[in-house]
């Protein structure tokens, strides 16, 4: 079992039972799934940029990533419908809490001049999307090895129902979010 899981169920089911005056801890906000997105358009010109793509991100999340697919087509970016465009993960469970895990006490330090979250990433349903600007923030990816610094966008899907919620939920599991 992952260490925030745990964590989770002993520290912050009770704090957010008391600061939002839940009766059940089942209706205590939780972490439902983390989608880690990474859109190539220059996948258009050389396609092993989606192979490495996936490498990547596998690597960072320790599973296989799903190649997405333009939907339709757009003469100005020179992209036809059907064409490889980006990879993305969906993790839950024990997989989602290692990478949050991982994010926020391994990857984030590593970040130059990190000076916290905006807290106003939130969709108004308690889902928080943030951007990484460079895959090399994780331990797994070898500076040598990269062909090009990506960033990837990373969404947190809770089954919260306000944005406040949210952000309680993920402030107390760690998340560093700008005073």
């Amino acid at each position: 079992m992952a260490r925030l899981s745990g964590y989770y169920k002993d520290e912050v089911v009770p704090r957010m039972k008391e600061k939002f005056h839940y009766r059940n801890p089942m209706q205590v906000p939780r972490v439902e799934k983390v989608i880690i997105n990474m859109g190539l358009g220059e996948a258009i010109d050389n396609i092993k940029v989606i192979d490495s793509a996936v490498l990547e991100i596998g690597l960072i999340t320790g599973q296989k990533a799903v190649v997405t697919k333009a939907r339709k087509s757009i003469s100005n970016f020179k992209l036809r419908a059907g064409v490889p465009i980006g990879v993305k993960v969906t993790l839950r469970r024990d997989r989602m809490y290692h990478f949050l895990d991982k994010l926020m006490g391994v990857a984030l330090p590593r970040v130059r001049d990190f000076k916290g979250f905006s807290p106003k990433g939130f969709d108004g349903r308690g889902n928080y999307t943030l951007g990484v600007r460079e895959q090399i923030i994780f331990p797994e990816i070898n500076y040598d090895k990269i062909d090009k610094i990506r960033g990837m966008n990373i969404t947190i899907v809770t089954t919260a129902r306000s944005d406040e919620e949210g952000l309680e939920l993920l402030r107390l599991l760690g998340m560093p979010f700008r005073a």
